[in-house]
């Protein structure tokens, strides 16, 4: 049986380059590849989205194990079913107009790439235009909306309202978060839900998908 911990804490430790040797280590025991993503490196990874979210680690150390847990899926990628990670729908994320914040944000689309969702992400400061089209043109089937301001929260409702006059509300599925937001306020504008983490997005994705 192979140890995952030890792959796991070198993602939350940020250490590239024993996250690369682990992988390689596990790629030659002939462990399951999705094994080694799930349990290995997003295990990890999950670990540091804890402690984010305690403050016990911040950002440059997650953006460290962020850029770790992603050598190491480089590494695995190429085993993966015909060489790409299978598309289990494409998700158009980014941080809304007026708002710069994109640490949550990338996290998010990291995370879902490594479950095998297509992830186009748009950046920071994005007006509802700019994901609508982005809908359009990449076949998104979720919009996953992220403020971190109070004051930015309400361009949410904006971009939903701009996907109900555009007649696209019944296709695309729209998921929010950022640190002020709640279920509470995800009900209130209509959103299909509220992830207050990483990994309770990517669940939130793929059951949002699977119904």
């Amino acid at each position: 049986m192979f140890d995952f911990s030890g792959l796991s804490n070198a993602v939350i430790e940020g250490d590239s380059d024993q996250v690369q040797a682990k992988v390689n280590a596990a790629i030659n025991a002939k462990v399951d590849p999705l094994a080694i993503i799930n349990q290995g490196l997003i295990g990890g990874m999950n670990v540091v989205g804890q402690r984010f979210k305690v403050n016990d680690m911040f950002v440059p150390e997650v953006l460290m194990s962020a850029r770790a847990m992603n050598d190491g899926i480089e590494l695995v990628k190429p085993l993966l079913a015909g060489g790409e990670m299978t598309n289990r729908g494409t998700v158009i994320i980014g941080t809304v107009k007026g708002d710069l914040h994109d640490i949550g944000k990338s996290l998010v689309g990291m995370m879902l790439e490594c479950s095998g969702f297509k992830v186009v992400d748009l950046g920071v400061d994005i007006s509802p235009e700019e994901f609508i089209k982005a809908i359009k043109e990449n076949d998104g089937k979720v919009l996953a909306l992220s403020a971190l301001l109070t004051t930015t929260m309400l361009s949410m409702k904006s971009t939903i309202d701009e996907c109900v006059a555009q007649g696209m509300r019944n296709d695309v599925k729209v998921i929010i978060g950022g640190a002020p937001i709640s279920q509470e306020f995800s009900d209130q504008i209509g959103a299909d839900g509220y992830a207050g983490d990483a990994a309770a997005a990517v669940e939130l994705v793929a059951k949002l998908l699977a119904s």
